[in-house]
């Protein structure tokens, strides 16, 4: 179980404060597909990189699986089981892909096979990668279904996907689509994915609606989709104070 208690994110600006996230509370429980959606800049992406350990909170606390986490560094909290996956992945000039997906599995006899099992899972042919460099050859939705593959190949218990459908063609996305069905049928990791995807949103258990730094709305797809859908140009109720409070 993932607890947030009271997250406070102030980044301080020469004389003004600016606040990111706002005295966020938030429980998931185990095995659980959260779907985080909301406009850009709302704190969606902070409120995951806290989670993670990539941002420090202000104030507050994380606790994961009953331990409090909130002082732990990344290395400490991906030892625990908590995987993230980057909107932009960063890129490793020498290491290929096979040795990405060894390293991330903890399995330095990794076989091929199951190699072949977490690219196939993300649209990818093990033929074709395996023995590539992740660097600036591979294209930017190349490089990204390859950090997907390699958090499958960590088989974490909290897995967090910031927007994985970015530079992804359509039928890489609906591999990924059936790849996080799959997962959360097997119950075997609590997902947190930030999206605007309605395929995604519609796979989550509970929409988490995060604007302006709060918690702006939750509930499950079939209850916010359709006021998202509504109008996501202009008055959104689910993005407004008077949405929230309704």
């Amino acid at each position: 179980m993932l607890e947030l208690k009271n997250i406070r994110y102030v980044v301080h600006e020469e004389d003004d404060e600016l606040v990111i996230l706002d005295n966020i509370s938030l429980t998931i429980d185990d095995h659980k597909l959260v779907v985080f959606t909301g406009p850009n800049g709302g704190g969606k992406t902070t409120l995951a990189k806290v989670v993670m350990g990539l941002v420090k909170p202000t104030s507050g606390q994380i606790l994961w699986n009953g331990q409090d986490i909130t002082d732990l560094g990344i290395t400490e909290r991906a030892k625990l089981g908590i995987s993230y996956g980057f909107q932009q992945p960063p890129r490793f000039k020498g290491l290929t892909v096979k040795d990405l997906l060894t390293l991330a599995s903890g399995n330095q006899k990794l076989s091929k096979d199951k190699c072949c099992q977490y690219l196939t899972k993300v649209g990818l042919c093990a033929n074709d990668y395996l023995d590539r460099e992740v660097d600036v050859s591979l294209s930017g939705g190349e490089v990204k279904r390859i950090e997907i593959a390699s958090i499958l190949a960590r088989d974490s218990g909290l897995m967090i996907f910031d927007e994985p459908e970015a530079g992804i063609d359509l039928w890489s996305f609906a591999r990924l689509t059936e790849t996080f069905e799959q997962i959360h049928a097997a119950g075997s990791a609590t997902m947190i994915i930030i999206s605007h995807q309605e395929r995604i949103i519609s796979l989550a258990d509970e929409v988490i609606v995060v604007g302006d730094g709060t918690i702006r709305h939750r509930g499950t797809a079939e209850e916010i989709l359709p006021q998202i859908l509504a109008d996501t140009l202009s008055g959104c109720p689910v993005l407004t104070k008077g949405g929230a409070a309704q």
